[in-house]
């Protein structure tokens, strides 16, 4: 029932976009040149870095990944398996060979590395044959890893934070409820804040505080989020990365006119822009924060499309 629920979203994404609500439309290079592979990456820069580290006044720190583990759902068929091992030990034996009495642990991992809190490479989603400037299948993607767009190319994102409330007076959005341009530009007024070049930007709805632990399936089989139009918006300000607390940063089901994960192409191929998932954004509006700095080095494994993350909010 739960995959029959989440294909069903995309199917009707993927109808609209096969009746014309989604023409594709020629690749157009990056405005960063045309052997670009980094996109938003190229705004770090050492005077953004220090405006956003003057954004510390109380000295916190607050870790915007959750905890994951077997029972973590994910976008089907994502899974994720860990073993703890004890090599050469089996029985209760003693590895004398340190010089000492040694004994320790070890851990085996099996991932899909798209699960949980993670952070989506500019070679995960494009349309008609084209990822992030122009490049093809037969050009970033062999079967050991991308050779282009890789996750671990990704300089450090550091960066302004900014942190938007979507929720109203709601404890969350529910799935399938949007906001766009209209609605972002809102929160931003509410929270006295601007959206600026080279920002990451995250938003908050509640969906994971309220459904994760309480309704797993229900938490994976829809979602709120941004619509297209709010993707667009947010490509025009020039930021460095959009996320959300939820698996996917876009509304399941879609919004009517589009395309199931269409946002992803927006900010991902048309415009290299990093996009941050399950990020844990409560604990920020219960503490009032808007802007903080924003630190991300996401594990450097080669060629891999997305990246398990961890990054920190620093106020």
């Amino acid at each position: 029932m739960l995959n029959k629920l989440r294909t069903g979203a995309i199917a009707a994404g993927v109808a609209m976009m096969a009746t014309g609500a989604m023409a594709a439309t020629e690749c157009v290079p990056s405005k960063w040149g045309e052997g670009d592979t980094l996109g938003s990456a190229n705004l770090i820069s050492p005077e953004n870095t220090l405006k956003a580290a003057a954004l510390i006044k109380q000295g916190k720190s607050h870790p915007l990944g959750i905890v994951i583990d077997s029972k973590t759902p994910a976008f089907a068929p994502r899974t994720l398996n860990l073993q703890v091992v004890q090599p050469g030990q089996a029985g209760g034996n003693e590895l004398n060979q340190f010089g000492y009495p040694a004994i320790y642990n070890d851990d085996i991992l099996q991932t899909w590395v798209g699960i949980g809190s993670q952070i989506d490479g500019l070679g995960h989603l494009g349309e008609a044959g084209m990822y992030y400037n122009c490049l093809t299948n037969t050009e970033i993607s062999q079967i050991t890893g991308l050779t282009k767009l890789g996750v671990h190319d990704i300089p450090p994102l550091v960066g302004r934070g900014i942190v938007l409330d979507m929720t109203g007076d709601k404890d969350m959005l529910s799935a399938g409820e949007h906001f766009g341009e209209a609605e972002i530009k809102a929160a931003e007024e509410a929270a006295g804040i601007t959206i600026g070049e080279g920002d990451i930007v995250m938003f908050h709805t509640g969906w994971t505080e309220n459904m994760l632990e309480s309704d797993p399936k229900a938490w994976v089989s829809g979602e709120p989020g941004l619509n297209v139009t709010g993707s667009r918006y947010l490509a025009s300000k020039n930021v460095m990365a959009v996320g959300a607390d939820t698996w996917g940063v876009e509304p399941v089901p879609p919004a009517e006119g589009d395309g199931a994960f269409y946002g992803h192409v927006v900010l991902l191929q048309e415009n290299g822009i990093y996009i941050l998932e399950t990020m844990d954004t409560g604990p920020l509006v219960r503490d009032n924060v808007t802007e903080f700095m924003f630190v991300l080095g996401q594990a450097r494994i080669r060629g891999t499309v997305q990246m398990i993350i961890n990054p920190v909010a620093l106020y």
